[in-house]
Parts: structure tokens; C-alpha cells; sequence
């Protein structure tokens, strides 16, 4: 088992802790301008229609399900620090292939499809790793605090991010765009190697095999209903999503007509609801319990996503930056009191493949999602796809209303 520190008075002065919360800094704020650059990448250079940015999309997250679940027996059979440094080298070095085949005039969709699935996997790698190497750093009590911290910069990079993504594309183009966000998993890996913590070498003697690891995992969130109902209202929300997301580019620039740099600032201004959620996160833990904001975060917030279909030119942009705005402070609200629960509840043995399962099943409906998002938008058009998703989004708090979390109102007092 790694080395816990103990733990200073405020995680603003744990080094450890601030390395990563560095690292994740830099990397998301990269990660937001990639997320503009890499669909008009292919709207604005390559011409590409509704089914095939949607492919694009799906192409971004579908490692999850290829290798989601041997992911988290490999991250939980090694130290994790190496896990999130390499996985940001490489995801630095598919990017940059990007501008240079611009540069050569070489460029083509495929390519843009390879990227996106290498830089996937680095993904999974990563998100599986990070989750897993916070509690290792932090103590029980200041996993809350810890991962509020993380999803709040993240939403921080959000606001910054898609007006700087949508600024760079106006100024340099969407392909040269791209080098900013290779450049922050570079920034990211030197963050990461100056953490201190040392990690103890995980033992491989004695080791089930692949598939017996992989089967502990899936039996382990499935025994739990708390974990059933969270991953399966988390699958339903990221289908939902990521249709949403598929289509959310060509929608506001073809359909609404925005420019780049006012279509990254629409995504910035609804952002903004990320940042009130992620520092609402603390208080709203104390004073509501940290277990019933995991079902009360949703229900307040995501409603409001019903008003994104209903943006249009002029002032009706509003509806948008509104919905998004809303949507966000309960998606932020959620992911961190639901992470918080799920790291405060497992063993830290079993923290990479309880993470690897909950990913499989919650971000492989990601790719779905994308491809009928895009699917629906060629064949009936893009609002169309917008509410599907809404719907999806708004629908999926119902699992729940029907766990056991409605009736506790903080985390359990011991990992399970």
C-alpha cells in the first residue's frame, strides 16, 4: 500500500496534493481548448457533416470500451504516478501530429479518427489512474474537499478554455489550435513528476489472472446497489450527453451561425455553472450531508438542460448560455459527491478496477451516444439530436430517486 502523508491542515498546503491539482489544471485547460479545435478541425478544414463529427466524437471516447476494463486491473497492479505521466506524454505526442500533417497539407479525416481513439486511451488511462491515486494522497476526510478542488479547476479551464480554443482557432486556425492542448500534457507530465509521495511496487506474485480481476471488479460495483444505480443513471446521462455534444458545434455554428471565437465563449459563459458547482460543492456537503447532494445536485439543476434546444440567432443564444449554465452546477455537484462516495467506500487494492468498471459502464454509453447524436442529426437534423439528448439527460435522475442514497445523508463511515 502507498505511503499516505499525514495530512496539513488545508489541502491548499498539502505539496502532493497541489503538484496534482497543478497537473490537472494545466492539462484540462489544454484539454477544453482541444475540444473546440478538434470538431471544427474537421467542420471548418475538412468539410465534415453531422454523421461524421459525431464519429469524430465517438472516436474520443470509445477506449473506454475496448480496454476500460483491463485498464483498471493494470493501473491497480502498478504504481500509479508512472500511469499519468506516460499517459500524458502520449497523448502530447499523438497531437502533434495534427499541425504537422496540416502544415504538410496531409491532413485527412482518418487521421483526425486515429488521433482521437490513441488519445482516448491515453485518456483512460489516465482518468482510471487519477481517480485511483487521490486517496492515496489525501486522507478519507479530504476526499470531498480534495476532489471539489479538482472539478472545480476543471470547471475553472471550462470558462477559459473554449474562448481561448475559439480565439486560437480565429487567429492560427483549428489544426495549429491543437498545439495548445499538446502542450499542456507536457506542462501536466513535469507537474506530476515532482510529487514526492512514494509508492510502494505492487507485488505481482500470487495475482489472479486478467479475466479473474476483471470479473472481481464487475462483481464488486454490481453487489453494491448504490454503485448499480449510480453507474447506471451515469450511463444513461453520458448516452445522453454525448449526443448532445455531437452535434452541439455544427448546431451552434452552421445552424445558429457563430463565429469560433463566439461559439468558445457560448461554451465559456454556460461553463461558468461549473465553477458556482464546484465551489458550492464544500458547503452544500456540510450542511446537506455528502451523500444526499449525489441525488439532489440533479434534480435542482438538470432540468434546466431543456433549454438548450430552444437556442436560435440573436438574443436566443441566451437559452443556451442559461441551460448550460444550470446544467453544469449539477453536473459538477454530481461527479464529485458520487467519486467522493465510490473512492471513501472501496479498498484501496480494488480502487483501479472498482474505477475501471465504473468507466466501462458509465463512459462506454459515450460512443453510442456520439454516433446517434450525429446519426439523428443527419437524418432529421441537428435539433433534433439536441433533444434526444436533453430528454436523456433529464431522465436519467430517475435510477436515483430509487437507491438508498435518498435515505442517508452522509458518506458510510467506513471503506467496504
Amino acid at each position: 500500500m502507498s505511503t499516505r502523508l499525514a495530512a496539513p491542515r488545508s489541502l491548499l498546503h498539502h505539496r502532493d496534493f497541489m503538484l496534482l491539482f497543478g497537473a490537472e489544471s494545466i492539462s484540462v485547460a489544454g484539454t477544453q481548448v482541444g475540444m473546440v479545435a478538434l470538431p471544427l478541425v474537421a467542420i471548418l478544414t475538412m468539410h465534415a457533416g453531422a454523421f461524421e463529427v459525431g464519429l469524430l466524437t465517438a472516436a474520443q471516447t470509445s477506449a473506454f470500451v475496448l480496454i476500460g476494463l483491463p485498464a483498471g486491473v493494470w493501473v491497480d497492479r502498478m504504481r500509479r504516478r508512472p500511469v499519468l505521466i506516460t499517459a500524458d506524454l502520449a497523448r502530447a505526442a499523438l497531437l502533434f501530429t495534427i499541425p504537422v500533417a496540416f502544415w504538410l497539407d496531409a491532413l485527412t479525416l482518418t487521421q483526425l479518427y486515429v488521433v482521437a481513439l490513441g488519445a482516448s486511451i491515453g485518456t483512460v488511462f489516465f482518468e482510471v489512474a487519477s481517480q485511483s491515486y487521490l486517496p492515496t494522497l489525501v486522507d478519507r476526510d479530504q476526499l470531498v474537499d480534495g476532489n471539489g478542488k479538482l472539478e472545480t479547476t476543471r470547471a475553472g479551464a471550462q470558462v477559459a478554455g473554449p474562448s481561448v480554443g475559439g480565439w486560437l482557432v480565429g487567429l492560427v486556425t483549428a489544426p495549429v489550435a491543437i498545439v495548445a492542448d499538446a502542450i499542456s500534457y507536457v506542462g501536466s507530465a513535469i507537474f506530476l513528476s515532482r510529487i514526492g509521495a512514494q509508492e510502494t511496487k505492487r507485488s505481482r506474485a500470487n495475482r489472479p489472472g486478467l479475466l479473474r480481476e476483471i470479473r472481481d471488479g464487475l462483481q464488486y460495483v454490481f453487489a453494491d446497489r448504490i454503485l448499480r444505480l449510480i453507474a447506471l443513471r451515469s450511463a444513461v446521462a453520458n448516452l445522453s450527453y454525448s449526443a448532445l455534444i455531437a452535434v452541439q458545434a455544427l448546431f451552434l455554428v452552421s445552424e445558429v451561425g457563430l463565429s469560433p471565437s463566439g461559439y468558445g465563449a457560448s461554451l465559456a459563459a454556460g461553463a461558468v455553472g461549473g465553477l458556482c458547482g464546484g465551489a458550492l460543492i464544500g458547503p452544500l456537503a456540510k450542511r446537506l450531508g455528502s451523500a444526499r447532494i449525489i441525488w439532489l445536485g440533479p434534480v435542482l439543476f438538470q432540468p434546466f438542460a431543456l433549454l438548450i434546444p430552444l437556442t436560435d440567432t440573436g438574443a436566443k443564444v441566451g437559452f443556451f448560455i442559461v441551460g448550460s449554465f444550470f446544467t453544469s452546477i449539477g453536473v459538477v455537484i454530481y461527479n464529485v459527491s458520487q467519486i467522493s462516495f465510490r473512492q471513501a467506500t472501496t479498498a484501496e487494492d480494488m480502487q483501479g478496477r472498482m474505477n475501471a468498471t465504473m468507466r466501462f459502464l458509465v463512459w462506454g454509453t459515450m460512443p453510442v451516444g456520439a454516433l446517434l447524436g450525429g446519426t439523428l442529426g443527419e437524418m432529421y437534423g441537428v435539433r433534433v439530436a439536441l433533444w434526444f439528448g436533453v430528454l436523456g439527460l433529464v431522465l436519467s435522475i430517475v435510477p436515483l430517486l430509487f437507491s438508498p442514497l435518498v435515505r442517508m445523508r452522509d458518506l458510510p463511515a467506513s471503506a467496504s
